[in-house]
């Protein structure tokens, strides 16, 4: 069974993978770098401090903890347990996949730290603002396309991806929850020390 889903992993890596084109290679090369998005995190963090003010580190806070569990998750706990060679690295694709510029990550990809990272803030920023910004849910968007520029590149399988964004939404969740125990807790310490 389990090999059976490896190998659909790889077959969908392949598809997925053969669609590219020379003037992508580099834009995707760029677009997988936390720092091409930038603008974004600064947009988002705006917004944290225009909606919650002094309250703001509160949610600093919570979503400093979804990336901290998505990142150490994936790259400190499953990435060495599992072991699974990128496709980069895998010697049975080797001349099947498409690279761009030598490029092949890490030794082991399983999971994606991309997708965690990624679905973990698109998953916090949505519980946050999804009431007052339904436009918020484009995060997901983003970081769908975020973590497609990895099977762009070879350097993930379909299924790292599938994982690493399971892995992050939990995180968002978790992070989200954590955020909103602490501003009750602030706001009812302050409500005490005001009386």
């Amino acid at each position: 069974m389990i090999d059976q889903l490896i190998e659909y992993d790889k077959e969908l890596l392949r598809f997925l993978n053969g669609y590219h084109t020379p003037w992508l290679d580099p834009v995707m090369l760029v677009l997988t770098e936390t720092i091409a998005w930038l603008p974004l995190y600064l947009f988002l963090l705006y917004l944290m401090i225009k909606e919650y003010k002094k309250e703001s580190w509160i949610i600093l806070l919570g979503v400093g903890l979804t990336i901290l569990l998505a990142d150490q998750i994936t790259a400190s706990i499953m990435k060495p347990y599992f072991a699974r060679l990128r496709p980069s690295r895998e010697p049975t694709l080797e001349g099947l996949i498409h690279l761009v510029q030598g490029y092949t990550g890490g030794q082991f990809g399983f999971a994606s730290s991309h997708a965690a990272n990624t679905f973990g803030t698109a998953t916090f920023f949505f519980l946050v603002f999804g009431d007052s910004k339904r436009w918020i849910v484009w995060l997901f968007v983003w970081a769908a396309f975020m973590t497609y520029t990895r099977i762009y590149l070879g350097v993930h399988y379909p299924g790292d991806i599938l994982v690493g964004g399971l892995v992050g939404a939990i995180c968002g969740w978790a992070g989200f929850k954590f955020s909103q125990w602490v501003l009750t807790w602030d706001r009812k310490r302050k409500v005490t020390a005001s009386r």
